[in-house]
């Protein structure tokens, strides 16, 4: 398994609303300088944070489908769909833009978090489909609970999110000195963004491999070998937070934009 660590200056920068929005971004769009272009449908990944609040206007999306997902303080979407919500931590609003839609969005704290995640299913058949919104609230989740491990499934298996991206996302928490051990089928990858605390990863076969270990606010991106299944172990000795997404290296279809 291949395991590199992007620190936050191999990530990229940015913000809104006069600097009201921040932004780390493990993905940004070309030309914002981060090390990590693309992970097949996993395109961009912006962590964002506004003191008090901010304000994105209303600009166009198409094809694309994109999560807002809130750990802190609380999200509000307009659409021209007609959609006029506010999603709280924990919860997530999903849009799969398809021919297009244009909404605006503000970040309202104190100390609002959250991330906006970009995937790109098929494009050319996305644009043929009608526009949607659905939100999320933390409770609709799918939770297990074991060991000083809590996880969150946010998109997969019990996660009301469905999209037509391949793609998965947990939320993980992991009390001091626990594990978390995750799967990674041949062809696939791992990103996981650590939010609150620091850690390592190493293999699941016990001495075939050294601990990598990351910091606070740091990019994991890890990808099994060819032909295998891997296991994975996440660890840490102070207690961690860490979103985790899983999506295919590569697709069966054409994937834009190129880079």
């Amino acid at each position: 398994m291949n395991i590199v660590i992007y620190p936050q200056e191999q990530q990229a920068s940015g913000g809104f609303d006069g600097g009201k929005i921040t932004e780390q971004k493990p993905i940004g769009f070309p030309g914002e300088g981060s090390a990590v272009k693309r992970i097949g449908p996993l395109f961009y990944w912006a962590w964002a944070h506004a003191k008090v609040e901010g304000f994105i206007p209303m600009h166009p999306h198409q094809g694309f489908e994109i999560i807002t997902y809130m750990v802190n303080g609380q999200a509000e979407h307009a659409d021209t769909l007609g959609t006029q919500s506010r999603v709280a931590a924990g919860g997530a609003q999903v849009m799969q833009t398809g021919s297009g839609v244009s909404h605006s969005e503000r970040f309202i704290g104190p100390d609002s978090e959250g991330f906006q995640i970009w995937f790109e299913p098929h494009l050319r058949d996305a644009l043929q489909r009608r526009p949607t919104y659905n939100q999320y609230e933390h409770g609709q989740f799918a939770f297990s609970r074991e060991d000083g491990a809590t996880v969150k499934t946010v998109i997969g298996e019990g996660a009301p999110v469905e999209l037509t991206a391949d793609v998965r996302m947990w939320d993980i928490e992991l009390s001091a000195g626990k594990t978390y051990r995750h799967r990674l089928a041949a062809g696939r990858a791992l990103a996981g963004l650590a939010i609150r605390g620091d850690g390592g990863w190493s293999l699941g076969k016990a001495g075939q491999s050294s601990l990598v270990s990351f910091a606070h606010k740091d990019f994991s991106v890890l990808g099994a070998d060819a032909g295998e299944t891997e296991e994975a172990l996440l660890t840490t000795d102070i207690g961690l937070r860490m979103i985790l997404i899983e999506a295919p290296v590569q697709v069966d279809y054409p994937l834009y934009p190129k880079r």
